[in-house]
């Protein structure tokens, strides 16, 4: 049995790993790599042949672990691509909208038509897509399912994104049982709407994500505590308006469902809330479509106060001129959109009205890379360009990562310690910046894991 990481190999974007059984290839994930300034064409390149994958199994539907499925079709996998059920149908709203993404990246206007530029062209269309959605077989968690007389699959819970998961193999290699899991991204507990991570089985081979790895959450107070806190400045006291840039998928439904909560308890006057995200939409109906798999408190609260993701002083915005009228509300007012980092969307759209006013907060819930505008401004920088003009920043910024669905530092390390130093043979740390790696790997090493930082290309032969 051989694996072999080709993606998130001392880095966190580009998922994609593969497990080598005797004439049966087994890929993990299929993300898309954002790393380089040429990732469109690299992403097509893959180190292998695609017709000669067998299956393909998927832990989540994040674009970093989703993202390159369709490629992987157009250039020939013809097999089964193995995910949870919320997964199937998060991948399918995810994947559609990067086709969005890729078109819109390959439009530019000029004098107020639409041309095609000869920038790259899309790595998938809308029909690659659909053709890759008709691969999925869905499995629930915690059952097995038989790949092949020598493999079998189970997915565990692991929190971080509705249906997302920790694939557990075991495989019959030669005779000789083994078992390999791959963690995926690993949530934190007492997250807003998912379930806690749940304990693996004994395995005999790990690999596993490093996101945090040498990085705390900064938790001073809870989110709700947080929540109260920002409203109560920007929208009460000040009378102002809170924007807060989002994830459409995972984040916007903790979002929602934290400030139902907050109004539901009467800790803050009912302050109008937009959400300003088709995408978001369509995302928080997957949510209601799984409601059996949210946590017992998200569960509760629907039993005692009815449909967490919906409450009076709510909106869903849907058409651009609904979104556009925004600016002419004047009364207090949260609004959550998308995008997170604010590279494109309809939140550059409220940036661009609202960066100059001094009654404005900026929240940002997540991280933002490098040379994103999201990033300049927790920068301070006092001049950004939003719509090809030069703004100053007068609203406020600030930031938690209160929300962050990536377990922190220690959660990685309680996540590992699940298993018995003496009997798993070898962790592989993938998913994370080269500090986080070592910084993980070197807290493992004291706790007498054997742990190792997996590298891009290399064959590891798992005896």
């Amino acid at each position: 049995m051989k694996l072999t990481v080709w993606g998130a190999a001392q880095q966190v974007t580009g998922s994609m790993h593969l497990l080598e059984l005797d004439k049966y290839k087994i890929l993990v994930d299929c993300g898309l790599d954002y790393e380089r300034n040429t990732w469109l064409e690299e992403n097509e390149q893959f180190p292998f042949s695609p017709n000669e994958i067998d299956v393909v199994i998927l832990t989540h539907a994040h674009i970093d672990h989703s993202g390159n499925l369709p490629t992987l079709v157009r250039m020939g996998f013809a097999g089964q691509i193995l995910c949870t059920p919320p997964t199937a149908d998060l991948t399918e709203l995810l994947l559609l909208d990067s086709v969005n993404i890729f078109l819109n990246k390959q439009r530019k206007k000029r004098k107020g038509k639409k041309e095609f530029s000869s920038g790259p062209k899309p790595l998938y269309l809308h029909k690659h897509v659909m053709e890759t959605v008709d691969r999925f077989v869905t499995i629930g968690f915690n059952k097995s399912f038989r790949i092949n007389e020598y493999a079998t699959l189970k997915f565990i819970p692991v929190g971080h994104l509705l249906g997302a998961a920790a694939a557990v193999l075991t495989i019959d290699d030669e005779g000789k049982q083994k078992k390999i899991a791959f963690s995926g991204d690993i949530g934190r507990k007492n997250y807003p709407v998912l379930t806690d991570p749940e304990s693996l089985p004994e395995v005999d081979y790990l690999v596993c994500e490093s996101t945090y790895g040498g990085r705390k959450h900064r938790a001073t107070n809870t989110i709700e505590e947080m929540l109260v806190e920002t409203v109560n400045e920007a929208c009460v006291k000040s009378a102002g308006r809170l924007i807060i840039p989002a994830f459409s998928v995972g984040r916007t439904q903790a979002l929602v469902y934290s400030l139902n909560r907050i109004f539901s308890k009467g800790l803050l006057p009912r302050v109008k809330v937009f959400v300003d995200s088709p995408m978001a939409t369509y995302a928080t109906e997957i949510f209601r479509k799984h409601h059996h798999l949210v946590n017992a408190e998200a569960q509760e609260f629907y039993r005692q106060e009815g449909d967490e993701f919906e409450f009076n002083n709510l909106e869903y915005i849907e058409d651009m001129e609904a979104s556009k009228a925004i600016s002419n509300y004047f009364e207090p007012c949260i609004i959550i959109s998308s995008a997170g980092m604010l590279e494109g969307g309809r939140i550059q759209d409220h940036l661009f009205y609202n960066i100059q006013n001094y009654y404005c907060t900026i929240l940002f819930i997540g991280y933002c890379a490098k040379n994103t505008l999201g990033y300049r401004l927790l920068r301070g920088d006092p001049i950004v360009t939003i719509r090809h003009r030069e703004l100053s920043v007068y609203a406020t910024i600030k930031q938690t990562d209160l929300l962050s669905g990536h377990g922190d530092h220690d959660d990685l390390v309680a996540f590992v310690k699940q298993q018995d130093p003496q009997k798993l043979r070898r962790v592989f740390l993938v998913h994370g910046e080269i500090s986080s790696l070592e910084s993980l790997k070197e807290a493992l090493v004291i706790e007498n894991y054997d742990a190792e930082v997996a590298e891009k290309g290399k064959v590891y032969f798992l005896e």
